[in-house]
């Protein structure tokens, strides 16, 4: 069973100790009151399928039990907290909600929003739909107006190719039109197709939360870093929880690889629960796995903490230096946590005067941008110290 107001317990086989919740080691410094996190919206009219995109992502909930979820009539919170880097809360507003009736605290409700997705079905009609989100994000601008408004064109599922793009043009094109009548052609729509019984619902997130990391172009850039030095066709830094990737570098990604890292993360989930050395299964700092498919094609996994994993994509012939690989794996661990604790730094540290607030951040961003030219230095050269001596790409030969 599950709970709706705190997301407690999970369906499925999947471990409960396995869960959200900081690392022992590593809640010093971490966000605790979900006040102060990123919060998602997510809205739309009733029976377009929020809460079950909420429960497949974040609890596990088999899309087929997503039938015989009731439709939601209360404001639901979901707190998303762990030690990596995924810590918001989502807030399924009802259907039936009026945004001008005076019950209705729109400056509460978007005044500390961070994203806003609006689910549209696309195997309804959607012409109150749309009336209903132009509403919602024009009254949301105007209170916040760093909001991201992203649009999940949802239950494509049930759609054929030519349809889904065609709904897809159609809803874009009527959307920013009505936009336009109003007056707010400023405000920028991000469509996605997703559909709960594929992998689409899973990107789809993967690309707002992406949004509501502050320290994305830094893991992005160390992923470049560590992909140019080993070899590597494509690698995601995975929040094994929910299997959203949080950061990959600049290739573009391609959704049948995606598909693919996925797929192993179960693989490694549904092993580590059967012989896993701790009771929850979780991961530890010896978790790793190495695939070899029958098109030449290596999957890579290695733990970075408790909830996140460098999953790369690799060919055959890359992997000729597994210890260059593992090496500069962990630079990038080494990396992960620099970034981890200037993020802490940055949470905790509050003068109580915002114009100091704003100097001290802007000192915790130069130390962390000094921090990351030393990483790039350690991984771009081929050589770092390492217990206090240099290692080099020729000791691996």
């Amino acid at each position: 069973s599950f709970e709706d107001d705190q997301g407690g317990t999970y369906v499925g086989s999947f471990p409960k100790g396995f869960g959200y919740g900081p690392e022992e080691t590593e809640t010093e410094g971490a966000v605790n009151s979900g006040e102060e996190k990123p919060r998602i919206l997510l809205m739309g009219l009733r029976r377009s399928g929020k809460s079950s995109i909420q429960k497949v992502v974040f609890h596990k909930v088999s899309p087929n039990e997503t039938l015989f979820l009731e439709s939601t009539n209360k404001i639901v919170k979901d707190d998303i907290s762990n030690s990596s880097f995924v810590q918001f809360q989502i807030w399924d507003i009802p259907g039936q909600i009026d945004f001008f009736d005076s019950t209705f605290d729109s400056e509460y409700i978007f005044g500390g929003c961070g994203a806003l997705i609006f689910v549209i079905d696309a195997q309804d009609d959607y012409m109150e739909a749309l009336s209903r989100m132009q509403m919602a994000v024009t009254r949301a601008h105007k209170i916040n107006e760093s909001i991201k408004f992203e649009v999940f064109i949802h239950k494509v599922d049930g759609l054929s190719d030519d349809n889904k793009i065609e709904t897809q043009r159609d809803i874009l094109q009527r959307a920013t039109d009505e936009l336009a009548d109003a007056g707010m052609d400023n405000i920028r729509l991000s469509f996605h197709l997703t559909s709960i019984y594929d992998h689409s619902i899973f990107e789809a997130f993967s690309k707002v939360v992406q949004k509501l990391i502050p320290q994305l172009p830094v893991l992005e850039n160390l992923l470049d870093i560590v992909i140019s030095n080993s070899k590597i066709e494509k690698a995601f830094l995975f929040d094994v929880v929910s299997k959203i990737y949080i950061a990959t570098d600049s290739s573009p990604v391609d959704m049948q690889c995606y598909e693919l890292c996925c797929d192993m993360i179960d693989v490694v989930i549904d092993m580590s629960c059967i012989y896993g050395g701790r009771d929850d299964g979780a991961f530890d700092n010896e978790s790793a796995s190495f695939i070899k498919l029958n098109s030449s094609t290596i999957l890579f996994l290695r733990e970075v903490n408790r909830h996140l994993a460098l999953l790369c994509i690799l060919r055959e012939d890359g992997c000729e230096n597994r210890g260059i690989i593992e090496y500069n794996f962990k630079c990038f661990r080494n990396a992960i946590q620099e970034v981890f604790v200037a993020r802490n730094k940055q949470t905790i540290k509050s003068t109580g005067h915002p114009q100091m607030d704003k100097l001290v951040n802007r000192q915790e961003d130069e130390s962390l941008a000094k921090g990351q030219n030393g990483l790039v230095s350690s991984l771009g050269t081929g050589h770092s110290h390492l217990n206090g001596s240099t290692v080099k790409d020729s000791d691996f030969d």
